[in-house]
């Protein structure tokens, strides 16, 4: 058994039982066990770690601390850039392309109603979820801390509210996407980009008065339903003032 000393700053600490939270913690750990073993064993999802220092140099998933060590575990950072430091990961944590489990279907469509790339099926499993969220580059989004333990899980966020828009509060603020918002230009039912048409080509499936009172539509090519900018706009655009998004 080797016994190092390991501290968790910022929001890190909210795994972590309230007596253990933000102070240095001396643990032992069996010889040969990686950073990525004793930070999940002590609860703490790898996914939200974007940064470990081991007596002061960045180090990745793989080290084997040794006897005496002393470790900092930092969670994204939102105001530098440590991408020239950070070595706990190749690729960049924040990727706005989105995979969701089957218990967030109402922040699937929150996301998708701003413009977000938002994965959701009701019915598939963790197991193809993940698969999923690998073969297409996309961060997973649960309430599950089991879920992200999983080692092909690269990307991740828990999301810790019950409440839809307050979930989507958590997730702009997570990835800093506040700039990057597309209001009203993806099927919240498809998640599909969508098309501008013209009134003519749609003009049969619309209601008389939406006929009557609007001139620009768009169409899902997925599921051919047609968007307009009717009441839901305006509830669309106080919600992301709300929010802070700014529409791209």
């Amino acid at each position: 058994m080797a016994s190092v000393t390991i501290r968790f700053y910022e929001e890190l600490n909210a795994f972590l039982p309230q007596g253990k939270r933000g102070r240095p913690l001396t643990v032992d750990i069996p010889d040969g066990c990686t950073v990525k073993a004793m930070i999940e064993d002590l609860g703490v999802p790898h996914t939200e770690v974007d940064l470990i220092l081991v007596n002061g140099e960045s180090v990745d998933f793989s080290c084997r601390p040794a006897e005496g060590a002393r470790i900092s575990v930092y969670p994204v950072f939102e105001s530098w850039d440590i991408s020239s430091l950070s070595r706990v990961r190749p690729v960049p944590l924040r990727e706005v392309r989105f995979a969701l489990d089957v218990h967030l279907g109402r922040l699937a469509r929150l996301l998708r109603m701003f413009g977000f790339d938002a994965l959701y099926r009701n019915r598939v499993d963790d197991e193809e979820l993940v698969r999923l969220a690998r073969l297409e580059k996309r961060i997973v989004l649960t309430r599950d801390r089991g879920l992200l333990k999983r080692r092909n899980v690269t990307h991740g966020y828990l999301v810790r509210s019950l409440v839809p828009r307050h979930q989507l509060a958590e997730v702009v603020r997570r990835f800093d996407l506040a700039g990057s918002a597309r209001l009203g230009r993806r099927c919240v039912s498809c998640n599909v980009a969508l098309e501008r048409v013209s009134r003519d080509k749609v003009l049969q499936r619309l209601p008389p008065a939406v006929a009557r009172g609007y001139t620009e539509f768009s169409e899902c090519p997925a599921c051919r339903r047609v968007y307009w900018r009717g009441s839901h706009w305006q509830r669309m655009t106080e919600l992301a003032e709300s929010l802070g998004l700014r529409n791209s």
